[in-house]
């Protein structure tokens, strides 16, 4: 029985891992998206927020059944707990990646505008920011989802860069507001994933550590969201 109820962890854990890597995939199709003016990429996005969306709620399905059926106590009660809302997080993060798309193709139909540098380097750092959490969910590292969490100071930092860089542009041209302020919506699109990411590392410093960091400044741990 026990065995049994192992295997069953094991491959919620494997659910979520294959979930991270197709929000990992999205977020770079969106950005390419972006950079590269290529519409047919949007399709690729929007077919993956359906595979996640029924992910999300086969895994929802699989843990509410064993919480009912099992009944677990500590450990593996905080650990159902976690799956449930790094669940949740990851089908949010899918939702960031389509929200930027669909930003994106409004984009699309504007004259090219130079790019906020920053975007593909603060994309990059939230993907990172999602593999290095779900790493650190699978191997109970509570050191990497505290440097996951560390890393969100450094996507804040950029999306205050963006913000800056963009609004210098828009009062030195006005014809640029509204495509400026779209590549704001899609920084903060990103900053969003990250604080995502962020969400999961405080959630695996719960599990291993049996501690609530969420409201503690010093561990650099951005809200739930």
């Amino acid at each position: 029985m026990e065995r049994h109820f192992d295997e069953e962890l094991k491959n919620l854990k494997q659910e979520l891992l294959r979930m991270a890597d197709i929000t990992q995939e999205m977020i770079g199709l969106a950005v390419k998206l972006l950079c590269d003016r290529d519409e047919s990429l949007a399709a690729q996005v929007f077919g993956f927020e359906e595979k996640v969306n029924h992910m999300e709620i086969e895994i929802e399905e699989d843990v509410l059944r064993l919480l009912a059926l099992r009944q677990p106590a500590a450990g593996d009660l905080r650990l159902l707990t976690a799956i449930l809302k790094i669940n949740n997080d990851l089908e949010r993060v899918a939702d960031q990646a389509c929200n930027i798309s669909e930003t994106a193709l409004y984009l699309l139909k504007e004259p090219p505008f130079k790019p906020a540098v920053d975007i593909p380097r603060i994309a990059s750092l939230a993907r990172t920011m999602i593999k290095n959490s779900l790493e650190a969910f699978v191997n109970q590292n509570a050191a990497l989802a505290k440097e996951v969490c560390r890393d969100d100071d450094e996507v804040d930092r950029l999306n205050d860069e963006i913000f800056r860089e963009l609004l210098a542009a828009m009062v030195g041209d006005a014809k640029t507001i509204t495509r400026a302020v779209d590549l704001m919506l899609i920084s903060r699109n990103l900053e969003r994933i990250a604080d995502h990411a962020t969400n999961i590392g405080e959630d695996v410093i719960f599990i291993v550590e049996g501690k609530n960091i969420k409201h503690h400044a010093d561990e650099n741990a951005g809200p739930r969201e």
